[in-house]
């Protein structure tokens, strides 16, 4: 049996005990996952009763593995499963999640991604860097003078929100409400999550539901050249979206659109202002930006985990799952396997290894990569470039929401 402060490992039943709540943990979650890299790199985690993935090739294959899939009521009734009927204190919240991209699997997934794909395309969303550039400025204009600013509110919060709402459709001032409904419902991926968190997930799902839906009224009767009169107007293969689908479609766009997007910024920040190197060399050019930001990616990752339910029979490194399984991957410990990369948690931005599984793999990737990866390779640089001499004024404070990793906040002076 190995020991750790805040971690119980058993390598020979790859049985592990770990309180995702402990601050010890969810602040330094890389310590943890270089000890499953060790000693136990499939386990089976004691307080999630599930089996977990960190090696690289397994999570990786199973992002891909047609066996497993994001739901599974669509094969299976819960009756079949053992699985109790859906709380109806959070019913708001369910019928918001119902025909979300991350949860549906084909034929319904195609269907509601070939309808929003293009606009996430890596040409398209390239013609907004101007104006994302421009963001930034104006944002940094307000504070450059200060010499000091907490990042997230006054940046990073900002910049990934305002874009996402206008490629929607969205008014740019309903930004700091989307903010709130969207921290409201990310609640409910909280591990050990409290009926606290429920109730204000589900009255968030409401209000945002019922905004949604306003918003798609005024569509329908004047369309304009937006992402949300695209999905409304535009039919694949004879179909056109439902109001319920159209209403989960825009909330998961809104939410993933910029909530792993704004603790990304935060991530990265901290990580370049610790890891020694000046700024200017690495963002030296368009190359060496873009493997900073992919190192920043691969060691801070914002999103953590992803679970898979067993749609058929399988065998997964030596762990038998049947049908109705659920198993969870660990992105996150993915990119720090020792297996695909050299001295996993060093800062390396020249690194030419694996590509890191951050925005994932397989029909799930994340549709909203390019435009992600648009905003951090833009803002990083000019952030550092407009603020000489950027430092943490203290220690960061980090955000207690595991599945989400990033920080509440990050106060910088210059």
């Amino acid at each position: 049996m190995i020991t750790l402060p805040y971690i119980s490992i058993d390598p020979a039943t790859r049985r592990v005990s770990l309180n995702a709540r402990n601050r010890a943990f969810y602040g330094n979650p890389n310590a943890a996952y270089a000890a499953l890299h060790a000693h136990c790199p499939t386990f089976y985690w004691e307080e999630q009763k599930q089996w977990f993935f960190t090696g690289y090739d397994h999570v990786n294959a199973l992002l891909r593995d047609r066996r497993f899939g994001r739901q599974i009521l669509h094969i299976a009734s819960r009756e079949e499963l053992g699985l109790p009927e859906p709380d109806q204190h959070v019913a708001n919240f369910d019928l918001a999640e119902r025909y979300s991209l991350l949860e549906l699997e084909p034929p319904e997934h195609t269907r509601l991604r070939t309808l929003v794909n293009r606009a996430f395309v890596s040409r398209h969303v390239e013609k907004m860097k101007p104006e994302l550039a421009e963001l930034a400025n104006t944002l940094i204009d307000q504070f450059a003078h200060k010499g000091e600013v907490e990042l997230l509110s006054a940046f990073a919060d900002i910049i990934p929100v305002t874009m996402i709402a206008r490629m929607i459709g969205i008014p740019e001032e309903m930004g700091p409400q989307l903010l709130k409904w969207s921290h409201a419902y990310i609640r409910m991926y909280l591990f050990g999550r409290t009926r606290a968190d429920e109730d204000g997930a589900e009255k968030a799902s409401k209000e945002f539901s019922d905004y949604v839906k306003t918003i798609i009224a005024e569509r329908r009767a004047n369309p304009r050249d937006d992402l949300l009169t695209h999905m409304i107007h535009t039919e694949h293969k004879g179909q056109y979206l439902t109001e319920d689908e159209l209403v989960s479609t825009t909330i998961v766009l809104l939410n993933a659109g910029h909530e792993a997007t704004v603790h990304q910024i935060g991530n990265s920040v901290r990580m370049i202002l610790d890891s020694g190197y000046a700024p200017a060399e690495l963002f030296r050019d368009e190359a060496t930006t873009e493997r900073t930001v992919e190192e920043s990616l691969r060691i801070c990752a914002p999103v953590h985990i992803f679970q898979r339910w067993a749609l058929e029979p399988a065998e997964i490194d030596g762990i038998s799952f049947k049908r109705g399984d659920k198993v969870s991957l660990i992105l996150a410990a993915a990119n720090l396997d020792p297996l695909k990369f050299t001295d996993p948690l060093t800062f390396q931005p020249g690194r030419r290894e694996a590509p890191n599984l951050s925005f994932g793999a397989g029909i799930h990737f994340c549709i909203g990569a390019p435009l992600a990866r648009l905003e951090l390779q833009v803002v990083l640089p000019i952030l550092f470039e407009r603020l000489p001499g950027l430092k943490l004024a203290r220690t960061p404070e980090v955000k207690d929401v595991y599945h989400f990793h990033g920080l509440d906040r990050l106060e910088l002076s210059w």
